[in-house]
């Protein structure tokens, strides 16, 4: 007899949508059937009329636990993607304290978050100028990636330059790991926005124009030859725009091992959300043209993105209205950038998609399942729906309607640039290793179901 039996759904894989039944035994799945097999189990979930995706993998998150938990914790940050459809995510290793550049401090996170996570997660590991010593230690910890940055970032990190980022991944090729970067050029957009204050612009269309898409093409280039150079496979973190994904998939095409993710906030907002309503929607890459937004989606089809990623970026409502950390806002440039959407991603992604644009199904389980996992070394246990994987498994009806509102929000603060948005297709049931996590709406299970997941030797 199974533990679970998921019936009469439309199986969603990267390859097909077919009609069938899921057996679950200890956590995994045992059987995929043909519809109308329908062997025992202690738990028969019907799925009639829904489809059923392998979970989504959020490539990138920032849960700020610990050290800024009064940002965004574990407890909050898993249930409310749990709730999304995202059953793995990977956790960026900034806005921590300590950040995750050492061993020591992958064991003290890992200690801290374990009693409180709600889904699986993985651990990107720090890259930065003082840890290249530590980056095989926490390889064999089991971070994922390395993540560093080619642009300006908060005080509580850094950037690299482009001959630190080199001499990075020379070592880590070694051990054939991946280097990720937030890819914006630092002098670029450092002139620019010296240029916008010294001209006396504080508006979003000057903020917007400080972050011109060349620094991120020229950031993105320089990268994918230094990967090129060194061998060393590397992550493009959010792409913004399609001429920066044109240059990832060229890349691809030679093959070099070079992936990428976008997020959800770029398939679906423009920069007019950004000059209309302003602080929700700064983030970094800016947000684009709506004409550049259809092209991203073609960019998605065409299998270029590793990741539909949220890059949740939590902050109080103080730090995008009123003051950070005590200093009183003055110039949209002292606006805290990011979004909070890891519990909207997948429902947005299948709305603008899906429903919208037409895309097949199968193109998200790719994109958000299948790419992910390969790209992040936990493909095998995570990632698609075939015996030995883990169960993790999203449920969405398609038909059902919603609006995004604040109440139903479960981050530690309750704001984002998704509040407002409407849309058809909606996560209804979320299973991580054959649990019911999250059920019509509600988070059901209890907290430290979660488990680390290790990139797979």
């Amino acid at each position: 007899m199974y533990d679970v039996l998921v019936k009469n759904g439309k199986i969603v894989t990267a390859d097909a949508v077919t009609e069938g039944n899921i057996a679950i035994k200890e956590g995994r799945i045992a059987a995929v059937l043909t519809k109308g097999e329908e062997p025992e189990a202690t738990n028969v979930i019907d799925a009639a009329g829904k489809y059923v995706f392998p979970g989504a993998i959020d490539t990138h998150a920032h849960l700020n636990d610990p050290g800024f938990e009064w940002r965004e914790d574990y407890e909050h940050g898993t249930a409310a993607a749990a709730l999304g459809g995202y059953t793995t995510v990977i956790d960026m290793p900034l806005q921590n304290d300590p950040c995750m550049t050492d061993a020591k401090a992958f064991d003290f996170k890992e200690n801290k978050v374990s009693p409180n996570a709600y889904v699986d997660y993985c651990f990107w590991g720090g890259l930065t100028s003082y840890n290249f010593g530590d980056l095989k230690d926490l390889d064999e910890k089991g971070c994922v990636s390395f993540k560093s940055f080619i642009g300006p970032v908060s005080p509580d990190y850094e950037s690299l330059n482009y001959g630190q980022a080199m001499e990075a991944m020379d070592m880590i090729k070694e051990f054939d790991g991946r280097a990720g970067f937030h890819c914006e050029d630092y002098a670029i957009i450092k002139n620019q926005e010296k240029r916008m204050k010294e001209a006396g612009r504080n508006d979003w269309k000057a903020f917007l124009e400080s972050r011109p898409v060349v620094a991120e093409i020229v950031a993105t280039d320089a990268i994918i030859e230094i990967a090129k150079a060194t061998g060393c496979k590397a992550h493009i973190c959010h792409v913004s725009h399609p001429a920066v994904a044109k240059k990832i998939k060229a890349a691809q095409d030679e093959g070099y091992d070079i992936t990428a993710e976008t997020c959800t906030h770029y398939l679906t907002f423009s920069n007019e959300d950004v000059i209309e309503k302003g602080p929700l929607y700064k983030c970094a890459p800016i947000l684009q043209p709506k004409e550049a937004v259809e092209e991203m989606w073609e960019y998605v089809k065409a299998g270029v993105f590793s990741g539909i990623a949220s890059d949740h970026s939590p902050c109080s409502y103080d730090e995008k209205f009123n003051e950070i950390l005590g200093n009183k806002i003055e110039t949209v440039f002292d606006v805290w950038g990011g979004c909070s959407g890891i519990q909207s991603g997948f429902q947005a992604a299948f709305s603008e998609g899906v429903v919208k644009r037409g895309v097949c199904p199968t193109v998200l389980a790719n994109a958000m399942s299948v790419l992910p996992a390969k790209a992040f070394g936990i493909y095998g246990k995570k990632g698609d729906i075939k015996p030995g994987f883990d169960a993790d498994l999203l449920i969405v009806d398609p038909n059902k309607e919603w609006e995004i509102t604040e109440e139903s929000l479960l981050y530690v603060n309750k704001i984002s640039a998704f509040v407002g948005l409407k849309g058809k297709g909606l996560p209804v049931m979320t299973l991580v290793r054959g649990n019911v996590i999250a059920k019509d709406g509600k988070v059901i299970a209890k907290k430290g179901v979660g488990e680390l997941v290790k990139k797979l030797k």
